[in-house]
């Protein structure tokens, strides 16, 4: 008997594991963009744990397979690649990025895309090259790329490239973009945790571009 691919096993767990009211609920929520096979995240990751722990042992990235999973039409399946990613960002190097790019530009929204951004970021802290990629992308016609690039360094308290972030955010100021000026807030209100005299500075320096939402979310732990 023909072994089963990477791919049929993870979605073979997907489907054992569906629930198709929990399904359809989930599609409405997103606003019916995309299929769902019905799980919630904890029984998501739980069904694919013990492959995600196999190919940790392989140490490399299988992009066929991520790829493969990418295509597939329910929505859990791209969560796999964004968690598959994230679990083994130790293997992935800066020549990596184009094919995250990928999956970037394809499926787009706001769950996905803010995923992407954590084995991005992580192979910023290790490969200066990211900092001028960022930059780039800051400026991208497609928002959700310019989404990215603002949110990259999210969490990176004492580690932040405050440089960068100001360059990136200073690139996005003045636009009507939701996701672009809810990412903005987000960028701002979780680098106020570690450098809160900052972040009031930015906002007071560029009060009259930001949005409203951008000065809202970034204000959140600011006294």
């Amino acid at each position: 008997m023909k072994e089963i691919s990477k791919y049929q096993r993870l979605r073979k767990k997907l489907i054992e594991n569906s629930d198709p009211e929990l399904a359809r609920q989930m599609e409405s929520y997103m606003r019916n963009k995309f299929k769902f096979y019905g799980l919630k995240t904890p029984e998501r990751r739980k069904s694919y744990h013990d492959l995600i722990k196999l190919e940790k042992a392989n140490k490399k990235i299988d992009w066929k397979f991520l790829d493969q999973a990418w295509a597939d039409e329910h929505r859990e399946a791209q969560y796999f690649v964004c968690d598959y990613l994230i679990a083994l960002e130790k293997y992935l190097k800066f020549e990596d990025i184009d094919h995250i790019f990928n999956y970037v530009k394809s499926k787009q929204w706001w769950d996905t895309i803010d995923s992407l951004i954590k084995p991005i970021g992580n192979i910023g802290l290790r490969d200066d090259r990211v900092t001028d990629l960022m930059l780039a992308w800051s400026k991208d016609d497609d928002f959700w790329v310019r989404r990215v690039a603002i949110e990259h360094q999210l969490l990176r308290k004492d580690k932040m490239n405050v440089k960068l972030l100001n360059a990136i955010l200073e690139n996005n100021l003045g636009s009507s973009e939701f996701f672009i000026n809810k990412a903005i807030g987000w960028a701002l209100r979780d680098y106020s945790k570690t450098n809160p005299d900052w972040v009031k500075n930015f906002i007071s320096k560029h009060h009259n571009e930001l949005a409203t939402l951008s000065i809202k979310e970034g204000s959140k732990y600011l006294s």
